[in-house]
């Protein structure tokens, strides 16, 4: 059992500054004032922070990505207070370009591990690929039957997609939708949107041509290039659901992104940002000989949203919401995940003056404390 006392909540609206009990992984009371005395509760001085809810990062490579430049660039998998530090305690995991070398399998048990370790975890069946990868032989059962799965992944637009047709990404979306609807789970498709002329051409036409909802299929990475995000705004702005990638350059990072989105009115519910982390990345010489690689980072969450609210001017409430509430509002674990109520899980961050992660306490159990790791993964000490 954890009392934090005295500390500013942003929920992520702001509530004002108040105590906060957890016990049993919830958070259990939020009141102006709480006094327990039982020296099986741990207190913890809030005064000069802010609490927020955890960060949840909804596109990440939990067992590695990359393997594009041949067996020696598949990346590692995660670690979990490479989670933890960068103020992640929900995670949805998934699979990129590779489904051969690497399986679901492979990504469900790493899944099950970080959740023994403490974190909670949600993947995506599927790849790069179609026909579709998955544990059970299909889309329906592995959303339906294997818990940590909320959906399914494809890659559209890009050079290393199938290049599937508008038949095909109908019929994973319809797949995707019946078995969301089946098991009480989300039930999206995750679409990793590459370069190509196409852009998102396919799924406006799919749209047009069925029932299927705006809210099943979920573009990420629309911010790779000017012409897609433009696309992806009017997308959003018919009701879908958009998703930015950390690590992007000049005015496609996410924060300047959603500044160009506030100029046209896009509905800033309908915008989510994610890392890609542990996606590889790499460089090479003019002779096309591999120089340098290394993955993308899960602080990039983070340091985008510090960015935001002191580089750009956004509000921390607002800033907050991106890798927050409405990241669980997509994911439809809301408000179990993404706010500070009473009865959500206590997921919970504590940040300093600056803004910079000081507690992360993830399923009501402390991770970090004063910027101290107190729980680390199985092997991370080998």
């Amino acid at each position: 059992m954890i009392l934090i006392k005295n500390v500013e909540i942003y929920s992520p609206e702001y509530k004002g500054k108040k105590d906060v009990f957890i016990s049993g992984g919830k958070i259990s009371l939020i009141e102006d004032n709480i006094d327990f005395n039982n020296d099986k509760i741990k207190v913890i001085d809030g005064s000069n922070k802010k609490l927020t809810p955890g960060f949840i990062d909804q596109h990440v490579h939990i067992t590695g990505g990359g393997g594009e430049g041949s067996f020696k660039t598949r990346a590692p998998e995660i670690t979990l207070s490479k989670l933890t530090k960068g103020g992640i305690t929900t995670v949805v995991g998934l699979l990129g370009t590779d489904g051969t070398t690497r399986s679901v399998e492979n990504l469900v048990a790493k899944a099950k591990a970080l959740k023994e370790e403490g974190i909670t975890v949600f993947a995506h069946t599927g790849s790069y690929e179609y026909p579709t990868i998955t544990i059970t032989g299909s889309i329906k059962r592995d959303i339906a039957f294997i818990d940590e799965i909320i959906g399914v992944k494809l890659a559209l637009s890009d050079h290393r997609a199938p290049n599937v047709s508008n038949i095909e990404l109908q019929r994973v979306a319809s797949d995707a939708r019946v078995a969301g609807m089946l098991s009480g789970k989300a039930g999206i498709v995750v679409l990793h949107m590459g370069d190509g002329k196409r852009g998102l051409k396919p799924v406006n036409e799919i749209l047009e041509e069925t029932e299927i909802p705006m809210k099943t299929i979920r573009p990420t990475h629309v911010n790779r290039r000017k012409e897609l995000l433009i696309e992806a705004f009017d997308y959003a702005k018919r009701g879908g659901k958009i998703d930015l990638t950390c690590g992007m350059k000049d005015d496609l990072t996410p924060g300047k992104c959603i500044k160009m989105a506030e100029d046209i009115n896009v509905p800033k519910e309908n915008i989510t940002i994610s890392s890609d982390g542990y996606g590889s990345w790499s460089k090479y010489d003019e002779a096309g000989n591999l120089i340098k690689m290394g993955v993308s980072s899960v602080s990039s969450l983070h340091e985008e949203f510090k960015n935001m609210v002191e580089e750009l001017g956004f509000s921390i409430e607002e800033a907050l919401s991106y890798i927050t509430s409405n990241v669980a509002k997509g994911l439809e674990v809301y408000p179990r995940k993404g706010c500070i109520s009473e009865g959500s899980d206590a997921d919970i961050l504590l940040l300093d003056e600056n803004l910079n992660i000081d507690t992360v306490i993830a399923n009501g159990n402390l991770m970090i404390e004063d910027k101290e790791i107190l729980v680390y993964g199985s092997y991370e000490h080998i």
